[in-house]
């Protein structure tokens, strides 16, 4: 029988839901602390969301590589490549969409570089690009090399990307002006497709930083591998009594693993800052600890315990369709956002428009009572809901979108 660990799938789809409710606020105006991510060094709950769902790619690939090593290289090569560039493909897409804008009051095509500012374009990377990225090249190194070797390449990795961040930067080599990668992405991919939100061209999910995402898929497929080696569907799907030897033996290595990766992190951090943005190795460390202990923590309740109640069941069909619904929860707000409602006039007399979302948000969420950060979160927490019912839908016709 197919072994499936049904706390994986709450933890991908977990990680799922709260990368849709962060990426969707009322407004980024006001946003509770904990729902934003760090201004630059540092780690919130949200700059969790993405590395946990890297180490859930990893996570899967531990069920999936075994297939294609008996399948052969050809089979290998062929899955790979499709499913990388299909996802890369996917999320320049979404970048793009809806290719038409509004300007003086007509729709406009949306070119790849604007023709009024050079400056300006479609940007290249994002989420889902980088996902890609680091889905190909860990699937890669899982396939030719075992396990142990794994671990001696991915620390290979982190220091070298350390190395390459402390003598490459100018002045803080860690700080926003001065990291390194940001010369090649400018070099590479070119100012006009460029991340800007961080008021000069800066890409969080640059080429340079993507070295170390890998590492971050490849953690999770080695978790996997242990957890494949140190369970059973036999006692997973059974309470065991505490003395039991696999369920101790399992469970006290991802509890001590995960420890150990956070306390190795906390120490590189004095010399290595934890940083989301340039993807520091003390980052990968942290939050792929944070993620075996996560990972321990539903394992022990769900499948040890037994437990399985509406809220695992709620996260649990965001993770039969992951890649449907982030891609999705980005579509939707962009292609409502071409209705235009009209709400007013500004100081110069000329129309203000808001889309559907937008006046949802400023006549509904926005007129609950408290700081307007209630009704921000009040606005993601719905926009979750909507998501979820669509997921729910697919999941009872049993249709699963994948690529």
């Amino acid at each position: 029988m197919k072994q499936r660990y049904y706390s994986l799938d709450v933890f991908r789809g977990a990680t799922v839901a709260l990368m849709i409710m962060v990426n969707n606020p009322g407004t980024w105006s006001h946003m509770f602390a904990p729902l934003k991510h760090a201004p630059w060094h540092g780690c919130t709950p949200t700059d969790l969301v993405f590395p946990f769902f890297l180490f859930a790619v990893g996570n899967a690939m531990s069920f999936v590589i075994p297939r294609l090593q008996e399948a052969g290289d050809a089979i290998f090569w062929k899955k790979v490549i499709k499913r990388t560039i299909l996802i890369f493909l996917i999320g320049l897409g979404l970048n793009w969409f809806p290719f038409v804008q509004w300007v003086d009051g007509t729709l406009q095509f949306r070119d790849w570089v604007s023709s009024t500012d050079p400056e300006k374009g479609v940007r290249i990377l994002g989420v889902l690009q980088r996902i890609a990225i680091a889905y190909f090249f860990a699937s890669v190194l899982a396939y030719y090399f075992k396990p142990r070797n794994l671990i001696y390449i991915s620390a290979i990795i982190l220091l070298s990307y350390w190395g390459l961040c402390a003598f490459l930067g100018t002045g803080d080599p860690y700080s926003l002006e001065s990291w390194f990668g940001t010369n090649y992405d400018k070099a590479i991919l070119g100012v006009a497709h460029m991340y800007k939100g961080e008021g000069i061209p800066f890409d969080p999910e640059g080429l340079m930083s993507t070295l170390p995402a890998i590492v971050q898929v490849v953690f999770g497929y080695l978790a996997g591998v242990f957890i494949k080696n140190h369970g059973s569907v036999n006692w997973l799907w059974t309470k065991v009594p505490a003395s039991n030897e696999p369920h101790f033996k399992l469970l006290s290595g991802l509890f001590v693993t995960g420890f150990i990766l956070v306390v190795l992190a906390w120490a590189w951090s004095l010399g290595f800052p934890i940083n989301k943005k340039i993807w520091t190795s003390s980052y990968v460390l942290y939050t792929t600890g944070l993620g075996i202990m996560t990972i321990g923590g539903m394992i022990w309740y769900i499948e040890v315990q037994g437990v399985k109640n509406k809220l695992t069941q709620f996260f649990d069909v965001f993770g039969k369709n992951p890649l449907f619904i982030f891609v999705l929860s980005g579509l939707l707000p962009k292609a409502l956002g071409l209705i235009r409602i009209p709400a007013g006039t500004n100081e110069a007399g000329e129309a203000i428009f808001s889309s559907p979302l937008s006046w949802f948000y400023k006549n509904v969420c926005a007129q609950l009572p408290g700081p307007p950060e209630v009704g921000s979160f009040a606005y993601s927490l719905v926009f979750l809901a909507f998501m979820w019912v669509i997921c729910y839908w697919l999941d009872k016709k049993r249709i699963y979108i994948k690529v």
